[in-house]
């Protein structure tokens, strides 16, 4: 069980330790991307990732260092970068609807002073530099106001020169931090990074895993007497770490109480005016979501009760949200986006059922149902090709195309059509060559790859979100498909198709919190009771490598194990050495694994790639995929690579294997909620084994515990585009 990162600042600083960063590092980037600890929603988001940590429940995406593989990270942030000025466009839009908030009018107080601030920023009149952005790309030549811009693909910022990470070394060693840092402090904060770091050695927090204790002692290094628990630089600096922190729990802004708080529990003397100076000096911006009257969308049955709250002269506003820019700008942008695509269609009566109808007449429909269900919208794209239209599914897991939708073309994974690898090309303004796009497993999209991919999107184009909102949110910051269905402003169609089988049976009953005995005949289901990890993990390797393949048929390649976490000592770190030590032995002799190894690999966060390694060669790890070959270069094998016999829920959702087999050690208990246990049962398609050693846990976290709540702002932004007649 991984130790909690302990974020109360001791009297004597951590030294900064090479291990002890890396595995921070790691416990960090898991921190709320499982959605299993329980929480009491919000509040509290950017200290509830040390509970999360302490229970296990690493995430998918889990890599070492999402920051230290700063080119990979980028390419969505570089790809908004090019959008900032639909950011302008919406505001424009907006206040042509309903004015600005006036700062001291229906606020007062601290938010009325941070609204004063950031419209001093957005003026001119203050200083708005990013405080951890790398330089954004010089303005691409003006194009029309009507025309959206739709770039195609950035390239990877360049890598580090020598000179660079030489300074940023020396910089390091004065400060006693391990030099081995120097490549992800330079990727984070750019060419200038010694530079910058001397300045302020609070950055050093834009690295994954540096802890604000272990900054504190770096700052002191460098600048002795100096510095203090009130010095300002310190102030925006943990302000930006406890938004980065909240992203990595699916949160893409806080209320102004929250990150208050947390400031607080770092012993900043003034919460309050350290957030308005983060405000000020451009780190942070800050929301003052007013929700406009929502309309009823046309597909709404007579007399259903609005599920948004609707905000008057009289009534209460949203409280003021605090966020970063990167996920501001997705959030924008996205919304921007579904508004396009909703306004630039041209209606039409399709003949067929209720979501061949829905799509006919609008831009966007939102579609939900089980595993079953994922038939309706594959007939969809079937129907549209029949009528000459430009039609695509793309899908979340890149195992999950048929051979023959993969050969046809007609179903690609999601990153590869964002890549350009596979899908339709695109036009000289980057836009895809589509009519129409489904979207499956839609819960899985996060805010800055659904901008990514609207905006790709041409004019008039008709968009499907497909999936089960009972699963597992998105790996990285958002609730793209939640906010969507929530906002209430296009069609959205409810499957009547249920799963079939005693599997199907058993799921339906966890998304309505009942864990209920099913009749398996066919041993479809079978419960594995345990005592402790030690056991979980023999019978766990017992049931992969005998049991299952002698009843069932089915190759170990075919059965996948899910588990609540990476650490613990039934996680995934101990479940793969004991498969690979029965599976497949070997030394390990290609950064600690051999060909036929089952691998996850995380080229960027929020994404996995399940795999076999092929071998290694100069270049790095190659490896088989659902996507083709990739080759892992050498240095990242160690922070983006895994054994992948075992997975976490997030890394296993969006994903359907014969057989799956679920660990649930005793202390998996604290990270178990409703939908984790929805996810994790759910990806079984034959058959289903539950090495259980929670006891009346399971039933009580099916029945209580639901997934925390994600603060984001999609809903509100589209509800003021699309609730009420455009204006423009």
């Amino acid at each position: 069980m991984t130790e909690p990162s302990g974020e109360t600042a001791p009297e004597a600083p951590e030294d900064l330790d090479q291990d002890a960063v890396e595995e921070d590092a790691a416990e960090q980037e898991a921190a709320g991307r499982e959605d299993a600890a329980p929480s009491s929603g919000t509040a509290g988001a950017t200290e509830a990732s040390e509970s999360v940590e302490s229970a296990g429940t690493e995430a998918a995406d889990g890599t070492e260092a999402s920051k230290d593989a700063a080119p990979e990270l980028s390419e969505a942030q570089a790809e908004l970068v090019a959008q900032r000025e639909l950011r302008a466009r919406i505001e424009a839009r907006k206040a042509e609807k309903s004015g600005p908030v006036e700062s001291g009018g229906k606020l007062s107080g601290t938010a009325a002073d941070l609204l004063a601030a950031v419209r001093a920023v957005e003026g001119g009149s203050a200083s708005g530099g990013a405080f951890y952005a790398p330089a954004p790309e010089p303005p691409r030549a003006p194009r029309p106001p009507e025309t959206t811009v739709r770039p195609a693909a950035p390239a990877a910022p360049p890598a580090p020169t020598a000179g660079a990470l030489a300074g940023v070394r020396e910089v390091l060693a004065r400060g006693g931090a391990p030099e081995t840092l120097a490549g992800q402090v330079a990727a984070a904060l750019g060419e200038q990074a010694a530079e910058a770091l001397t300045e302020d050695p609070w950055r050093l927090l834009a690295v994954t895993g540096v802890r604000p204790e272990q900054a504190d002692g770096f700052a002191r290094a460098l600048l002795g007497g100096a510095c203090g628990p009130d010095d300002p630089r310190r102030a925006v600096a943990l302000t930006v770490w406890l938004l980065d922190r909240a992203a990595l729990q699916g949160h893409t802004a806080l209320t102004l109480d929250e990150v208050a708080a947390g400031l607080a529990r770092h012993e900043v003397p003034d919460p309050e005016k350290a957030v308005e100076t983060a405000v000020s000096e451009g780190a942070v911006l800050v929301f003052q979501e007013e929700e406009p009257e929502e309309a009823e969308p046309e597909d709404a049955e007579e007399g259903e009760p609005s599920e948004v709250a609707v905000a008057s002269d009289e009534g209460p506003v949203e409280p003021p949200l605090l966020g970063l820019d990167r996920y501001a700008l997705a959030e924008e942008s996205l919304a921007d986006g579904l508004a396009r695509l909703v306004r630039t269609v041209t209606a039409e009566e399709w003949d067929g059922g209720e979501l061949e109808r829905a799509v006919g007449g609008h831009g966007l429909v939102l579609h939900t149902g089980g595993e079953a269900a994922r038939a309706e919208p594959l007939a969809l794209a079937a129907a549209a090709r029949e009528r000459g239209l430009r039609v695509l599914v793309t899908v979340h897991d890149a195992e999950r195309p048929g051979d023959e939708e993969r050969a046809a073309g007609t179903t690609v994974p999601l990153a590869a059509l964002l890549s350009g690898t596979a899908g339709p090309g695109r036009d000289e303004e980057g836009a895809l060559a589509l009519d129409l796009l489904v979207v499956l497993d839609a819960p899985q999209l996060d805010v800055e790859t659904g901008a990514m991919l609207v905006e790709a999107l041409p004019d008039g184009c008709r968009l499907v979100l497909g999936g089960d909102p009972e699963v597992l949110g998105s790996a990285g910051p958002g609730a793209v498909f939640a906010d969507a269905l929530a906002a209430r402003v296009c069609p959205r169609v409810a499957s009547r198709r249920p799963d079939p089988g005693p599997l199907g049976e058993l799921v339906s009953g966890i998304g309505v919190g009942e864990l209920n005995q099913v009749e398996a005949p066919g041993k479809e289901v079978v419960i594995v009771p345990v005592r402790d990890a030690g056991e979980a993990v023999h019978r766990t390797v017992q049931l992969v490598a005998d049991s299952v393949p002698r009843a069932f048929g089915l190759s170990p390649e075919q059965t996948r194990v899910i588990t609540v976490g990476h650490g613990g000592s039934a996680g995934t770190r101990a479940l793969n050495t004991a498969l690979k030590q029965r599976l497949n032995p070997g030394p390990g002799r290609f950064g600690g694994y051999d060909p036929g190894d089952r691998v996850a690999y995380a080229p960027a966060p929020g994404r996995t790639v399940t795999g076999t390694v092929l071998g290694a060669d100069p270049e790095g790890l190659r490896l088989s995929t659902g996507e083709g070959e990739v080759v892992v270069p050498k240095e990242r094998v160690e922070s983006a690579l895994r054994h992948g016999w075992a997975l976490t829920a997030h890394q296993a959702a969006g994903g359907r294997w014969p057989a799956v087999v679920v660990v649930l050690p005793g202390d998996a208990a604290p990270g178990l909620s409703r939908p984790w246990v929805y996810t994790a049962f759910g990806r079984a398609e034959r058959h289903l084994s539950v090495v259980h050693g929670v006891d009346q846990a399971l039933p009580r976290s099916v029945a209580e515990v639901l997934a925390p709540a994600r603060t984001t702002r999609l809903r509100p932004l589209l509800i003021g585009l699309l609730a009420t007649p455009d204006e423009e």
